[in-house]
């Protein structure tokens, strides 16, 4: 090998590091958002008695953060644009860290309330912006290799989060839910400071402030009426209200956005196939999947008996098949191409979520763990090629906005997987005549979902097969 190849392959491999150690920064962050998102339900009845609050009351401290989620990842792209995607990135791992130091030292609802409304803020960055430091500084080819790395914390957080939180309050202080968050942060601010290059895209255009306020109302009015709506935590013609008034927004916003050039949610990204095609049916196979955090551990104690400790184990064992995924994900889509993997996965994922529905206490523990392990991994490289599909074809002065699109969307149907999971059980138990749900109505509620999941299937059809073949490294010709 000559000096000169010597020197382009170092360069290359070099290059490959850098963007292996991105993504890896990037993950981790995103792997303590989502994990934190969750470790808090199993501490709130311990926290309702640190504060002299009715436990019903504490879901104010799950809604806020998600509500502040909503309202602030739209305005991401706009951010990263302006400021810079490793200055923005950086400055949401701080006010979420800060956003923990105060939840941890919270004495009162109102206080720990106005925290998590803060730690919302720093999520809303940290998501969207992560992912567009990633496809600004990754190479096409590497695309779906990185985007590996952020389907897996995506799956491990609502799956680790209850059982975490669990131990923590258990045998330590509900305090160190968010303690655990501030080495965390402190690491990814030095790493992000010393490895990660910053890319801003020149002469951004104004801040859309008509369609941020259409935007906010509608999205956190819906995620609020989703997430309520026959859970019994807000009267009912609160949940209704609170859908009709986002659904108004939403009309406004669609109105605004048609008149505006570069409105906050660009609608005319959905014209691109590829990214119409991860979104649509990314949301329908997500609404499928976010279901299981829900519908799982409460069969496996309120049906098969299982404590919360026993429930929390069996359902970890699909995070161990997304760790496993990364590496096959490449493999995967180069010798099937997107639309083929899509289609197959899609249908093997729906078929293993089914599964669920035919559990019983009866089953040999081996073979439910081998049915989760087995749908993790197949769910993680079906999340792995969805986002990097989505990216393919956006051209690059419009990838701040398809980020800010793309994560609102996961926002959504990830709350929309809990509302027909919840909506299923209600149902089938009205039609029982059940006063509390038993096996059976269980398992009608894992079919219902796993349909929906299905329907994602069809939707990669209309793709070609060489669609984003720069990605997928696919040559066939269909």
């Amino acid at each position: 090998m000559s000096d000169a190849s010597r020197t382009q392959a170092e360069r290359s491999a070099g290059s490959t590091r850098r963007n292996r150690l991105t993504a890896l920064i990037v993950a981790c962050a995103l792997f303590m958002q989502n994990l934190d998102s969750t470790v808090i339900s199993t501490a709130l009845p311990t926290m309702a008695k640190a504060f002299g609050a009715e436990p019903t009351h504490m879901n104010v401290a799950l809604t806020s953060y998600m509500l502040s989620l909503a309202v602030f990842i739209p305005c991401s792209g706009w951010l990263a644009d302006r400021f810079g995607t490793r200055t923005v990135f950086r400055a949401a791992i701080m006010v979420f860290t800060l956003g923990s130091v105060l939840c941890g030292s919270s004495n009162s609802l109102p206080f720990l309330v106005c925290a998590r409304i803060l730690q919302g803020f720093g999520g809303a960055m940290m998501v969207p912006v992560g992912r567009l430091l990633l496809l600004r500084t990754v190479p096409k080819s590497e695309l779906v290799a990185a985007m590996a790395w952020l389907s897996t914390p995506a799956l491990l957080g609502p799956v680790l989060g209850p059982p975490l939180g669990g131990f923590v309050v258990t045998y330590f202080s509900w305090r160190y839910i968010f303690v655990i968050n501030i080495p965390i942060g402190i690491l990814g601010i030095i790493l992000v400071t010393l490895f990660v290059e910053d890319v801003r895209e020149p002469g951004g255009a104004k801040f859309d402030w008509r369609g941020f306020a259409f935007s906010s109302v509608a999205l956190a009015a819906l995620m609020f009426g989703l997430e309520t709506l026959g859970r019994g935590v807000v009267p009912k013609p609160v949940s209704l209200a609170s859908l009709g008034v986002g659904s108004v927004a939403g009309v406004f916003y669609v109105l605004h956005a048609r008149s505006h050039t570069r409105p906050i949610i660009d609608f005319t990204l959905l014209r691109i196939r590829t990214f119409a095609v991860a979104l649509i049916a990314g949301t329908l196979f997500r609404i499928g999947i976010g279901a299981i955090p829900f519908l799982l551990p409460m069969m496996l104690q309120l049906a098969f008996g299982q404590s919360a400790a026993q429930s929390g184990l069996i359902t970890f064992a699909s995070s161990l098949g997304a760790l496993v995924m990364k590496p096959a994900a490449t493999t995967a889509l180069r010798r099937l191409g997107f639309r083929d993997t899509l289609v197959y996965n899609a249908i093997l994922s729906a078929f293993l979520l089914s599964l669920c529905a035919w559990f019983t206490p009866g089953w040999p523990v081996f073979l439910i763990y081998a049915a989760l392990l087995s749908g993790g991994f197949f769910r993680s490289l079906q999340f792995t090629a969805y986002n990097a599909l989505a990216y393919a074809d956006v051209p690059r002065d419009r990838m701040s906005s398809a980020t800010g699109f793309y994560s609102a969307m996961q926002q959504i149907s990830l709350t929309l997987g809990v509302s027909v999971a919840a909506a299923s059980l209600t149902i089938t138990m009205a039609i029982t005549d059940h006063a509390t749900p038993v096996l059976a109505d269980f398992s009608t509620a894992f079919l219902v979902v796993s349909l929906v999941s299905l329907c994602a299937a069809p939707l990669a059809l209309t793709m070609p097969r060489t669609a984003a073949t720069e990605l997928s490294g696919h040559s066939r010709i269909g």
